[in-house]
């Protein structure tokens, strides 16, 4: 990664190819594309976050998630090359597991709503949710590894979990989808 753009319009995309870390051009409608454009989609949504009130704890987190979907859509960049290391989904197995313990049990579907920071998170979720579809795609046409598609399925239920926290922050709740079971009172 020595090389650092120093010019941004190169026009060399104008074609409707771009080019990946390896120096080979590829169209802008690979999948390959689609995956990269989604982390960084992904990592910009996180970065509006982080413009919200939240606990220091989370901050970091979010702020060290930010660099690992870097480490992603570098990965991403160049095929075969790995950047996005298992020790960064063992990192968000145990976030989620610390936050999740701090919540009560769901009993109905929640709607992705509640407070500015929380309906953010949510957004952060479809987002991952989006990349890890692309890239399960690009998976299938060509190798990759599995850091990255793991990272995004955790990262995805982290920010649902991060949402549930951020409606809490201040004595808020969930917003719970009224079911016709729940208005019936069925169980």
């Amino acid at each position: 990664m020595g090389n650092r753009l120093t010019q941004i319009a190169t026009r060399t995309g104008d074609a409707g190819t771009t080019g990946l870390g390896n120096n080979q051009r590829v169209s802008k409608n690979s999948l390959r594309v689609h995956a990269m454009g989604d982390v960084d989609e992904l990592n910009s949504h996180i970065g509006l976050l982080l413009c919200e009130d939240l606990p220091a704890d989370v901050r970091t987190l979010l702020v060290e998630i930010q660099h690992q979907l870097f480490n992603l859509g570098g990965e991403l960049s160049v095929p075969g090359f790995e950047l996005l290391k298992g020790e960064a989904v063992l990192a968000l197995d145990e976030a989620l597991e610390r936050y999740n313990a701090q919540l009560p049990r769901l009993q109905e579907f929640i709607l992705p709503a509640g407070t500015r920071a929380a309906s953010q998170a949510h957004v952060c979720r479809t987002v991952a949710r989006r990349a890890e579809r692309h890239v399960v795609a690009l998976g299938q046409e060509e190798a990759i590894n599995d850091a990255p598609r793991q990272y995004l399925n955790r990262l995805s239920d982290l920010m649902f979990v991060l949402a549930r926290v951020l409606n809490r922050m201040h004595g808020g709740d969930d917003v719970y989808w009224k079911s016709e079971r729940m208005q019936r009172g069925e169980d």
